[in-house]
């Protein structure tokens, strides 16, 4: 997969993607990672890429030409039809079917802004997507975009060491993800629960499961009421609860 991100601070960018899952996905040349940077697309010796919003106000806005030049310059290096995806406040917010999503395509181009806002023109006329992280408000969109990628190496095939691990992510089934323990078996006086050293998997999987149900009805009850549970989801559920008192 190719993945471009214009941004005015590519050395950011750059830093993120030589550690953990995103650095793996590049040794194996399962991810390609480039950074187009809107100032070597300007034409004064400044090579300024920000200017005054028209109508006054506080802060500076993304200019237009420096912008899309670099958009271009990027897609130029992609495979056709690749998607341009902006990181701002005001999109869509980004979720695990959207990484999905994005994991099944060839390539994408994320747009990492900067200062008040972006050009207009630019998100109408050179932008496919508008991605958001959430209700709150970054200094730029590049920790957003190293998010987003991050989420998408995850699950491309051959990039985790076991991709089950992928799998049972939180969200992939839309749930929170189950509870996780490791040696030793007693810590701050807290025993393992017995289940996980049975050695029934029948049984474990069963556990983890309603635990995962239980602990996203408890923390997000939004994500299972977006659920139909089946009669036995709801047996499940109800066992947690009991068992939670």
């Amino acid at each position: 997969m190719r993945i471009a991100v214009v941004s005015i601070f590519p050395e950011m960018v750059g830093q993120v993607a030589e550690y953990g899952v995103i650095g793996r996905a590049k040794e194996r040349g399962l991810l390609s990672l480039l950074c187009e940077n809107p100032r070597d697309y300007t034409s004064d010796v400044h090579r300024t890429v920000d200017d005054r919003p028209y109508g006054g106000g506080p802060g500076m806005v993304l200019k237009y030409e420096p912008a899309a030049r670099a958009i271009h310059a990027a897609k130029a290096d992609m495979p056709e039809g690749c998607p341009v995806v902006c990181l701002s406040p005001q999109g869509k917010v980004f979720d695990q079917d959207t990484a999905r999503r994005y994991a099944g395509l060839q390539g994408m181009i994320l747009l990492a802004g900067r200062y008040e806002g972006i050009d207009e023109r630019l998100l109408e006329n050179e932008v496919d997507e508008e991605l958001s992280l959430g209700d709150f408000v970054l200094s730029g969109g590049e920790i957003a975009a190293m998010a987003v990628i991050d989420a998408v190496a995850r699950l491309l095939p051959g990039v985790l060491g076991d991709d089950e691990s992928a799998a049972q992510d939180s969200f992939m089934e839309g749930l929170l993800d189950h509870p996780h323990y490791t040696r030793p078996e007693i810590v701050a006086g807290q025993r393992v629960p017995a289940v996980l050293l049975s050695g029934d998997h029948a049984r474990i999987a069963r556990w983890r499961y309603k635990q995962a149900l239980g602990r996203s009805f408890v923390r997000r009850p939004d994500l299972v009421k977006d659920l139909k549970l089946d009669r036995e989801q709801q047996k499940l559920l109800d066992e947690f609860l009991k068992e939670q008192g």
